[in-house]
């Protein structure tokens, strides 16, 4: 409990300041307001107050502050527009960059901001990025309030027009160089004090002996208590919520060999292992930094990699090109069509639109805009076309963003829940192992019983477990998008390792999206063939597309009313008086009834008025390699191909995959996320679709990859994005994901047998302290070694390098 400051004055317990306006008691302690005591309740909810231990000032004082000035540039809507993910009057996302984020208490306090300031609906901290991503209303809190109140808080995010992942990017972490330098300073000094001891020199006088026998402690005592903190604080934090994780072994040694050098030291007489201690600190602190160097490289590796194979419309002198959205710049103008994804910050164009951020905000209700409006990226446009202005090129780092909307995140298992479960049992492990190591050798010899008691713990290490799978699953991620083949995250690929079944779409998945055979059976005028293709050029879908090129006439739009798209089923849209429908024959007409024709392809119907006026009859090409597909995995897989399209082409879809795939025709996206729910009950699913139909399948799967060729064709409910040109490639994926899990293993068998060897030679009584202390982070930096190198030799194996 704070105590008084004089006779009446009170300290506040989470800030230091004196209770003066305001006195809040709580839980025995004085708070000077209610701010304060919220994030003393918060803190001490999640069992975190170790907070007031980790900083030199942790509670800020959470009445107002006066800023004056300083954030009233935010204020400004167009300054304020260009830092949003997006905007509206009652909601608005906004990503900060704060460098002060350092511990998990920090997680914890900013992840509760909502109960510090009504308007703030949900907040997320992404802990190694050091970001922290805020859903609030504007209308209730404006992003002044919400920057003021972080720096009250101590957290004041780093504002800047510029990119603030290049920013963060060029940020280097300096604590973490400081204590390196620090560390490497202690280590060369202790060492340089203690050649004498190294060489044998005899006749050094005893003072002096223990002169730097006590500097040495001096020189080794920033490197305990400053260098080493964060294994203790990652230490203490996971066992107080009951996590025994890898920075508790590493504690565990540390302790061990600064209380065992103390003891030869001042008990004994002898000059300890602090050089030891000292390099342990310096080579642990090095495989960090080496471990967050080669993060970090990854990281880039993958935003760069990781560029979307998204593709616009964009209009030049009136007609419209298709050009990768990278090569958008400001300026440009850009063609949306219905269900399209808006792939940068725009100004509408055209009179109206009607804008889903279902992606972005959880909400699927389309929010209506009408020209001039500010559009958001992250939107998809609900109806006919829409012409919008770029004035914000393409964040990348934002699209990746909103894949990994948690919203569509799955749970994930795997390599890390066996690590932890490792961690505590090696642990544990260790603790019996040296302590019976101890016992064994106590009752001959008490100095080798210490020995082996210290050196069992220092040489003990499951670093190397933790390492292993993010580099090499990030060093398969790395492969995998050189071959145009984009996760979501790493444990895609260890998913992709226990696949069973695999279910092809086929429209747009299979089949080329550009190359068909169309041709229309029927009667239709001119006039009337421009407004079918005018709504044609409305949808994205495959057939869509196959049907407004065949039309050689020019497209007419500028009477289109009411346009809808079905999933599914088709399109309609009135054009005058007269209404069109193209798609499923029991839409088109509104029955179930057959025409009694089955034509050899793909059929799109053509309605005018409810009365059918003919079809389109679409020839598929199917893709390259889907022969070698077939031949190379289904000794280990299941197929089934699942479509919306009639069974016309199952003749030619058993020559490709044979007869014992399963083939179901006429599915509607509901039945497709049916058919794979029911598989998952005895098996393990990949879903491969276009995104555009199959997303509810897509989500459903265990695994879902969306193919694209040059439309939107990104979609979060995927777990990864392919290019048309990779799917031939597909096999090769799929094994590599299986000799990366080998790998995996192979450097967790390795760990355990450098413990278990390393252990032996400790047991016995004749591991140096300072051969121990360097083992210990070798070996972590030999198994990531070991991970990425065999991870790139094996791709290069598999023709993937």
């Amino acid at each position: 409990m704070a105590g008084k400051a004089g006779e009446d004055k009170v300290v506040c317990y989470h800030c230091g300041d004196l209770c003066t306006r305001e006195h809040v008691v709580y839980d025995e302690k004085d708070f000077c307001c209610n701010g304060c005591k919220t994030v003393y309740e918060i803190l001490s909810q999640n069992d975190l107050c170790t907070y007031y231990d980790l900083s030199q000032n942790p509670g800020i004082n959470l009445k107002s502050k006066n800023f004056e000035d300083k954030y009233a540039f935010l204020d400004n809507d167009d300054i304020a527009r260009l830092l949003f993910d997006f905007a509206d009057s009652t909601r608005a996302r906004i990503t900060f960059f704060i460098p002060s984020i350092h511990c998990s208490s920090c997680i914890w306090l900013l992840e509760n901001l909502y109960k510090l300031r009504q308007g703030i609906n949900h907040n997320r901290v992404n802990f190694v990025r050091k970001e922290l991503n805020v859903d609030f209303d504007p209308s209730v809190i404006t992003l002044r309030q919400l920057v003021e109140l972080l720096a009250t808080l101590g957290y004041e995010p780093q504002i800047s027009l510029e990119d603030n992942d290049k920013k963060q990017k060029k940020s280097i972490n300096r604590s973490l160089y400081l204590k390196i330098g620090v560390a490497a300073f202690a280590f060369g000094n202790i060492m340089l004090l203690s050649f004498p001891e190294y060489f044998g020199f005899e006749g050094l006088d005893p003072g002096v002996q223990k002169f730097i026998s006590y500097l040495n402690i001096l020189l080794s005592l920033p490197v305990v208590f400053y260098c080493a903190g964060d294994y203790y604080r990652s230490a203490w934090s996971g066992l107080k919520n009951g996590i025994v994780n890898i920075d508790v072994p590493i504690s565990i040694g540390i302790i061990t060999l600064f209380l065992r050098s103390l003891y030869e030291v001042l008990i004994a007489g002898q000059p300890g292992y602090l050089d030891s201690l000292a390099g342990l600190l310096f080579f642990l602190l090095v495989g960090r930094w080496f471990q967050n160097f080669t993060y970090q490289g990854l990281s880039f590796e993958r935003d760069y990699k990781s560029y979307f194979p998204l593709a616009i419309g964009r209009i030049e002198n009136d007609t419209v090109v298709i050009v990768p959205v990278g090569d958008l710049k400001k300026g440009d103008r850009i063609r949306v069509r219905n269900r399209e994804i808006i792939p940068a910050d725009c100004i509408l164009m055209s009179t109206r639109a009607a804008i889903d951020y279902s992606f972005v905000t959880g909400e699927s209700n389309p929010v209506s805009r009408k020209v001039g409006d500010y559009i958001y990226a992250g939107g998809r446009q609900v109806g006919e076309n829409i012409v919008l202005e770029v004035v914000k090129p393409v964040a990348q780092s934002y699209l990746t963003q909103l894949w990994n909307n948690e919203t569509f995140s799955k749970s994930e298992t795997g390599f890390e829940v066996l690590i932890n479960r490792i961690s505590k049992n090696f642990t544990i492990a260790v603790l019996v192992i040296a302590i019976a190591g101890f016992g064994f050798w106590a009752f001959s010899d008490l100095w080798i019983a210490m020995n082996a008691f210290t050196a069992v713990l220092i040489v003990a290490c499951p670093c190397a477990l933790s390492m292993a799978t993010p580099f090499t699953l990030g060093s398969a991620m790395r492969i995998f998008g050189e071959n145009k083949f984009y996760l979501k995250d790493a444990s895609v690929i260890e998913k992709l390792h226990r696949i069973q079944h695999i279910v092809f779409d086929k429209t747009g998945t299979i089949t080329f999206n550009q190359e068909s055979d169309v041709s229309f059976h029927g009667h239709l005028s001119h006039d009337d063939l421009k407004k079918i293709k005018g709504l044609a050029l409305n949808s994205t879908h495959p057939l869509s597309r196959a049907v407004a090129s065949c039309i050689d006439s020019e497209s007419d739009i500028s009477e289109l009313n009411n346009f809808e798209e079905i999933s599914g089923k088709g399109l309609r849209g009135t054009f005058g008086s007269d209404e069109y429908r193209i798609g499923r024959i029991d839409f088109v007409i509104n029955t179930s009834k057959k025409t009694g024709e089955t034509p050899s392809g793909a059929t799109v119907h053509v309605s005018k008025n409810e009365a059918l006026v003919g079809h389109f009859t679409i020839e598929n090409k199917y893709r390259e390699g889907l022969h070698g597909i077939v031949e190379r995995m289904e000794k280990k897989h299941f197929f089934s191909i699942i479509t919306g399209d009639n069974a016309s082409e199952g003749a030619r879809l058993r020559e490709i995959f044979g007869t014992h795939t399963t083939y179901r025709f006429n599915q509607s996206p509901q039945d497709k996320l049916d058919y794979v729910a029911n598989l998952q009950k005895t098996e393990q699913v990949l879903m491969i679709g276009d995104g555009l139909n199959d997303s509810g399948a897509l989500r459903q799967s265990d695994v879902g990859i969306s193919i694209t060729d040059d439309t939107a064709g990104f979609t979060p409910a995927s777990d990864a994005i392919m290019t048309s040109s990779s799917l031939e490639k597909l096999p090769d994926f799929m094994d590599f994901s299986h000799i990366s899990h080998r790998i995996i293993i192979a450097a967790f068998i390795i760990s355990f047998l450098y413990n278990i060897i390393g252990i032996s030679f400790a047991l016995s009584g004749t591991l140096s302290p300072l051969v121990a202390a360097i083992l210990m982070p070798l070996s972590s930096i030999s198994v990531v070694v070991f991970a990425t190198v065999t991870t790139n030799l094996m791709a290069k194996f598999k023709s993937l390098l």
